[in-house]
C-alpha cells in the first residue's frame, strides 16, 4: 500500500497552520480558504489510506464517496465548501473583492470546521 496518505495528512496539518496564522495577519479570506484545503486534505489522506482514489475538491462528494453519514461532519464539509471559490476569484460577487466579504468570525468558524474534519479523518486513517 503506498504510503502518500501520511503526506497528505501532514500538509493538511501545515494548511490548518496556515489558516490560523492568516487570522492573526487579517487575511480573513485566506483563512477560510487555507481551512478549505485543510480539510480537502485531510479527507483524501483518509480516502488513500482506504485505497481509494481522491478526485474532486469538494468535502461533502469526498465523504459521500466514503459514505460518511454523520450528519454534523457533512454540514461542517458544506460550510467548507463554500470557502474554496468565492475566498479567491473578485468575479464571484458582482462588486467588490473576496477580502471584503471575509470576517474573523468566518475564518474563526472555517478553522473550526477544519479542525473537526481533520480529528474524524485522524481517527480513521488505516496506518
Amino acid at each position: 500500500m503506498s504510503r502518500r496518505h501520511l503526506d497528505w495528512i501532514d500538509q493538511a496539518g501545515f494548511d490548518l497552520k496556515h489558516a490560523k496564522s492568516s487570522i492573526d495577519l487579517g487575511d480573513y479570506e485566506w483563512a477560510c480558504f487555507a481551512a478549505q484545503q485543510a480539510g480537502e486534505k485531510a479527507l483524501k489522506a483518509l480516502i488513500e489510506s482506504h485505497n481509494g482514489k481522491a478526485r474532486g475538491h469538494s468535502l461533502m462528494v469526498l465523504m459521500k464517496g466514503m459514505d460518511i453519514d454523520d450528519v454534523e461532519l457533512l454540514k461542517t464539509g458544506a460550510r467548507l465548501d463554500k470557502h474554496y471559490f468565492p475566498t479567491r476569484y473578485p468575479c464571484f460577487f458582482t462588486a467588490g473583492k473576496p477580502r471584503d466579504y471575509y470576517f474573523q468570525e468566518d475564518a474563526e468558524q472555517a478553522v473550526k470546521d477544519a479542525e473537526m474534519v481533520i480529528s474524524y479523518c485522524k481517527a480513521n486513517l488505516k496506518v
